[in-house]
C-alpha cells in the first residue's frame, strides 16, 4: 500500500497507491425538491468500498470541517454569513440575499436552501478539495500531507511531487464564486485547495475535464499568473455558456487560462483527427 522508493542520487519518492477521503457525514444531507444533485451518491461510494473490502489496500483519510475563516479565504464573508444564518425555516426573510447569492428554495433553484447547508459546505470543502488538488497532479496539500508523512514518521523532503493520489468520491464545485452560489455549487473547494497550493508552490496548473466549463476556478484566477486554468468542456448552449476559445485571461494572467469548448458529439476519434 505504501512504499518508500530510494534513488541512488539520495533522493526518495513516497508511492502511494491509493488515497480515500471518506466522511461519510456528507450522504446526510440533501438538496431536496427533487434535486438531481444528490451527495447520497457518496455514501453509495462508501458502502461499494467497504463491501469489497478495498479499505485495506487505501489509506483511509478522514478530513475535518473548515472553519468559517478557512472558508472566506476566498468567498465573501456576508456570502459565508448568509450560507451560515440561512435555513429552511426563515427562508422567506432573506429573499433579497436569495437573488443576490443566486439561491432559492428547494425546488425553485439549482442551489436551494436546506436544513444543514452550511455544515454541508465545510465538509465538502474540506480534505475533498485537497484531494481533488492532488488528483489533477498539483503536488501537496500541506495539512493533509503532513497527517500522512507524520504517521510514517517520515520528513516532508521524503515526499516526491510525483507522488498520486485519486480522485475522492465527492468534490469539485468549480461553479462556485467569490460571492454566488451556482451550478448545485455554493463553496469552491477547488479554489480553496489552490490557495492553499499557493502558499508554498509558486504556480499551479489545474485542468477541469468535466463537461462542464470551470467557470468558477477560471474567474477566481483570471488576473493572476501564478494559476494556469485549463478547461475542456462542452460548448455552445449548455451550461454555463462560458470558456470561449479567446477568453485567455488579462492583465497578470493574460495566457494563462486556456479554454478547449467541444462541439457536441465530439469523441475520441474525432478529437484525434481536429
Amino acid at each position: 500500500m505504501l512504499s518508500l522508493a530510494q534513488f541512488s542520487d539520495g533522493s526518495s519518492l513516497l508511492l502511494i497507491r491509493t488515497i480515500f477521503a471518506a466522511d461519510e457525514q456528507i450522504g446526510n444531507f440533501c438538496y431536496g425538491g427533487g434535486n438531481p444533485m444528490r451527495p447520497h451518491r457518496a455514501r453509495m461510494v462508501y458502502s461499494l468500498v467497504s463491501n469489497y473490502g478495498l479499505e485495506k489496500q487505501m489509506v483511509v483519510y478522514r478530513p475535518e470541517g473548515r472553519s468559517f475563516d478557512q472558508l472566506t479565504e476566498y468567498h465573501a464573508d456576508d456570502y459565508i454569513d448568509f450560507i451560515k444564518s440561512v435555513c429552511t425555516n426563515n427562508v422567506d426573510e432573506y429573499m433579497t440575499q436569495l437573488r443576490r447569492f443566486n439561491m432559492g428554495r428547494p425546488g425553485e433553484a439549482d442551489c436551494p436552501v436546506f436544513d444543514g447547508l452550511y455544515e454541508y459546505c465545510q465538509v465538502g470543502s474540506s480534505g475533498q478539495g485537497a484531494m481533488k488538488a492532488e488528483a489533477s497532479g498539483f503536488c501537496h496539500m500541506k495539512d493533509f500531507v503532513l497527517a500522512i508523512l507524520n504517521a510514517l514518521d517520515l520528513k516532508p523532503a521524503d515526499l516526491s511531487s510525483r507522488t498520486h493520489i485519486p480522485h475522492p468520491p465527492l468534490g469539485g464545485m468549480h461553479h462556485a464564486k467569490k460571492a454566488e452560489a451556482s451550478g448545485f455549487c455554493y463553496v469552491n473547494d477547488i479554489v480553496l485547495a489552490i490557495l492553499e497550493l499557493l502558499k508554498v508552490h509558486q504556480r499551479v496548473l489545474y485542468v477541469d475535464i468535466d463537461i462542464h466549463h470551470g467557470d468558477g476556478v477560471e474567474e477566481a484566477f483570471y488576473l493572476t499568473d501564478r494559476v494556469m486554468t485549463v478547461s475542456f468542456h462542452k460548448y455552445g448552449e449548455f451550461f454555463p455558456g462560458t470558456g470561449a476559445i479567446d477568453d485567455i485571461g488579462t492583465q497578470k494572467g493574460k495566457s494563462c487560462t486556456v479554454n478547449v469548448p467541444l462541439k457536441n458529439g465530439m469523441d475520441d476519434v474525432t478529437y484525434q483527427k481536429d
